[in-house]
């Protein structure tokens, strides 16, 4: 593993995942045969198959999932189909960790694209939150409990599980901190610190007590003594899709149509989540559209192509992006049909491609993380 040297500071360069070349008759075939390959694949398949697809994929690939959902719930999905040898995520590669994490021995996690992965989650590696951790204990007298967001990879989750810490969803991060503050003094958020800040603030939380730590900053950027007045210190870390909504945006949909109603995720800056009507996790502005009257204006602020289809799906109501500019998230969007049929069609002739396998010793104390959370339901 290469090793780079940034202000006196030393950081292991990450390992790229390797996705290997599909075969030209996959990239060449026409959207109606791809779709035949598939459909066929999975009737051969049956129940030893099932395939979790993210609201943030395109349509194409949505239209073959057993399964719709944000990440946590696709992954509890994925383990409660026992009868399921073969578990296909079209996601990111932290979901399919999480799927491997809680699936049975014998289910086997399949992601379609192997460079399919997340900006945000790449923003904190376990080496960074290992030194960020070290310095912390070292300057702090009070007990920091860390945790962790699911759209983090395994071994942080496995960190914070072995430190006595716990994963958290956008869903449920309130009850989480809550619970944490139960458990020690202060708390270390990783890694976006968009979620943590808003959390924090709807708790009463006042902006002065949270303190930003940058990972390629010495000693985290900050004197030592903002870390030991805080009581959230968040990492520097972001949704790179979530970040392009603006207080402008909000003040246009507004503009443009009277009484919309605007609703984002708390993966956006504070400005915005405080400018807007409403905000929650994805699966909390699905239920939100479904449960408004027909003629209900929403302005949303997530990625496209859940916007794009509740459009579809509630033809009566007005839903727009807040973003006109269309936000899609270019990662998820690797996951394309050609990559689904690939993996379908090696399963159908006995091989396993791009299984996603977390190691037991990461997985123990990952599910630590996950049962902690689990328990505060």
């Amino acid at each position: 593993m290469a090793v780079l040297t940034l202000s006196g500071l030393t950081r292991r360069a990450r390992e790229a995942p390797v996705q290997e070349a599909l075969p030209e008759h996959y990239v060449d075939a026409s959207e109606d045969e791809t779709a035949h390959k598939i459909a066929t694949a999975k009737e051969i398949l049956g129940r030893k198959l099932v395939i979790l697809g993210h609201h943030y994929q395109r349509d194409e690939v949505i239209r073959w999932a057993d399964y719709t959902g944000d990440s946590y719930k696709l992954a509890r999905y994925g383990a409660d189909r026992r009868d399921a040898d073969f578990i296909v995520f079209c996601g990111v590669h932290f979901m399919a960790e999480s799927a491997d994490i809680l699936a049975a021995d014998h289910q086997r996690v399949i992601l379609p694209n192997m460079t399919a992965g997340c900006s945000m989650a790449d923003m904190a590696d376990i080496h960074q939150v290992e030194e960020c951790w070290a310095h912390l204990t070292r300057i702090v007298p009070e007990r920091i409990i860390p945790i962790t967001y699911m759209n983090s990879a395994a071994n942080l989750k496995a960190f914070v599980g072995e430190h006595g810490g716990a994963v958290c969803t956008s869903s449920n991060a309130r009850t989480v901190l809550d619970w944490a503050f139960q458990q020690g003094d202060k708390v270390l958020f990783f890694p976006d610190q968009h979620l943590g800040r808003n959390t924090g603030l709807r708790m009463g939380i006042p902006g002065e007590q949270m303190v930003v730590w940058d990972p390629w900053a010495l000693c985290g950027g900050a004197p030592a003594h903002e870390y030991r007045d805080a009581r959230i210190l968040l990492w520097k870390g972001h949704c790179s899709v979530h970040g392009r909504f603006t207080v402008d945006q909000i003040r246009q949909a507004r503009a443009d149509f009277p009484g919309i109603r605007v609703v984002v995720h708390p993966e956006c800056v504070q400005e915005v989540v405080d400018a807007a009507d409403d905000f929650g996790s994805t699966e909390r502005i699905v239920k939100l559209v479904q449960a408004s009257e027909p003629g209900a204006q929403f302005a949303i602020g997530t990625e496209i192509n859940l916007v794009n289809r509740l459009a579809h799906e509630h033809p009566g109501k007005r839903i727009i992006c807040l973003d006109p500019v269309v936000c899609p998230c270019s990662t998820m969007y690797r996951i394309h049909p050609a990559y689904v049929r690939w993996v379908l069609d090696n399963l159908l002739d006995g091989r396993v491609k791009n299984e996603i396998v977390v190691a037991d010793d990461i997985k123990r104390w990952a599910r630590v993380a996950l049962d902690r959370m689990l328990s505060l339901a």
